[in-house]
């Protein structure tokens, strides 16, 4: 990833009108958000400029509106949210675009910040239109983007924009660039990745990769049962892509190629039944049997990947061990989990997580504070973890 990205210091913010991308994509109930994470994190960055006598213009999207604007993705209840969270007032402007939103800019003083509305109530957003760009373009003097959770994607407003006015990283897009930058680019060594989830499938790019940057590739969840049944090991009922042992045989060898150790489950926790609490023993990943799933990693496995997080000092995590939800199958990951924690506030471990599952899990461990940064970047961490470059971020760099 290119590091040479320009950061807000470099910004002269005062007096001007700085149209700044971030997340709001938000968990809501009843016009209520139910979670702040995001919120949270973009605070730094609105302070910063207002703090600085910019005059901060925010855009983001929300959901995915089909047809033009819709009260339902709508941003109007995150002004109140945002105000809430900074102590002071946030407009709102009904439109992104037009007379109404350069009347709401136009109308703003030196710190003042300025809400508009979804940029997805238009089509030029999703098609980068360079008119759409234009009209953003006038409503500011220069633009941050604070939104790595959206740079993955060539917008409007995340990459058209950042081609058209001067660019800046804003404070969490900065953070998130040189905590991930440190983990794969240039990391301290030997380097771990955890990668897990249900399947081999949707993240093969992302273990090709891998498997050329990091030292010990660590699999599991669902998709371990696919290259132990790729090894000859009978896995029973478990979730297995039967249709994809040839291709977890070729991830193997070219891993092998690239002095990448994979390192497989050696035991396994197995139920017969796929609920919280069900009847559960553990086995040896040779003795799996025809009725049983494997549901979480076993004691000696867990052993291990402990033995090898004591070894590295760079971990980056996607994926849960197994089926974290239900007790007692979230035991293998919760272990995982508090090593690398506590080796992190030790300051022996950089560690880096991103991923939905990955989040919950490692805040269900009650240890994701303790890691060196957790990404609430979904696509964009995966994309950059299979080595792409992301189109918002390769906007900010001279």
């Amino acid at each position: 990833m290119n590091r040479n990205f320009r950061t807000l210091e470099e910004a002269n913010v005062a007096g001007k009108r700085v149209l700044v991308r971030v997340d709001l994509n938000v968990p809501m109930e009843n016009g209520r958000v139910t979670d702040t994470t995001r919120i949270d994190r973009i605070l730094p960055t609105i302070i910063d400029i207002a703090g600085r006598g910019g005059r901060v213009v925010l855009l983001a999207h929300f959901g995915r509106p089909k047809n033009g604007p819709d009260d339902e993705n709508s941003l109007r209840p995150l002004a109140g949210a945002l105000g809430a969270a900074l102590g002071k007032p946030v407009a709102f402007s009904g439109d992104c675009i037009g007379a109404a939103a350069q009347a709401a800019v136009n109308a703003m003083n030196d710190g003042d910040i300025l809400l508009l509305e979804n940029t997805r109530f238009h089509a030029g957003e999703e098609k980068n239109d360079p008119v759409f760009v234009s009209a953003l373009a006038e409503l500011g003097d220069l633009y941050v983007n604070d939104a790595f959770s959206a740079a993955h994607r060539a917008h409007a407003s995340t990459e058209g924009l950042a081609r058209t006015l001067s660019a800046y990283a804003g404070r969490t897009m900065q953070a998130e660039l040189e905590a991930i930058g440190s983990a794969l680019d240039n990391p301290a060594r030997p380097v771990a990745a955890i990668v897990g989830g249900a399947k081999v499938s949707t993240k093969l790019e992302l273990l090709g990769n891998l498997s050329k940057k990091v030292d010990f590739l660590i699999i599991g969840g669902g998709m371990a049962n696919t290259f132990l049944a790729a090894l000859g090991k009978h896995v029973g009922k478990s979730l297995c892509e039967s249709d994809l042992l040839d291709t977890a045989r070729d991830i193997i060898a070219a891993a092998k190629k690239n002095g990448c150790e994979i390192v497989l489950p050696v035991d396994a926790v197995v139920a017969q039944k796929f609920e919280s609490h069900a009847p559960s023993r553990v086995v040896d990943v040779d003795n799996v049997g025809d009725d049983d799933m494997i549901l979480d990693i076993g004691p000696r496995s867990v052993v291990e990947v402990e033995n090898l997080l004591g070894a590295v000092k760079t971990l980056v995590w996607n994926g849960p061990f197994g089926a974290f939800e239900m007790q007692p199958f979230d035991a293998g990951t919760n272990a995982a989990a508090k090593l690398a924690a506590e080796r992190t506030d030790a300051g022996k471990l950089l560690t880096v997580a991103g991923g939905g599952d990955t989040v919950a899990a490692l805040n269900q461990a009650g240890v994701a504070q303790h890691f060196t940064y957790i990404s609430t970047a979904g696509g964009a961490f995966l994309e950059w973890l299979e080595g792409k470059v992301l189109p918002g971020v390769a906007a900010l760099c001279p």
